[in-house]
């Protein structure tokens, strides 16, 4: 279930947007490590190219995932973070439809 409201609380942040457009095309955001994208990106690699604090970045994404527009993926001790593309299109097609 999609709440529009929470998804338009995330994206009125600038940094959450960002967050977003990273996740879009991993393999240019993001130096390749031992991983792969396949599972998404680790958070901490989020926190490194953003240069803001851990719990800043933290607040973040839980900001992202409550809204339902991350997945987290606990792989291990790793947490990788994707983006939720179905809830992505279906608020932009709720947008195009209603506004």
């Amino acid at each position: 279930m999609m709440d529009a409201n929470l998804i338009h609380r995330a994206l009125a942040n600038p940094f959450r947007r960002e967050i977003l457009a990273w996740l879009k095309v991993p393999g240019e955001a993001f130096v390749r490590g031992p991983f792969d994208f396949c599972h998404g990106v680790p958070a901490n690699a989020i926190h490194a190219r953003s240069g803001l604090s851990q719990s800043t970045v933290s607040v973040h994404i839980a900001a992202l995932i409550e809204a339902g527009l991350l997945v987290a993926t606990r792989v291990g001790q790793w947490t990788f973070l994707s983006r939720n593309e179905d809830v992505i299109h279906a608020f932009a097609e709720q947008i195009r439809l209603h506004l």
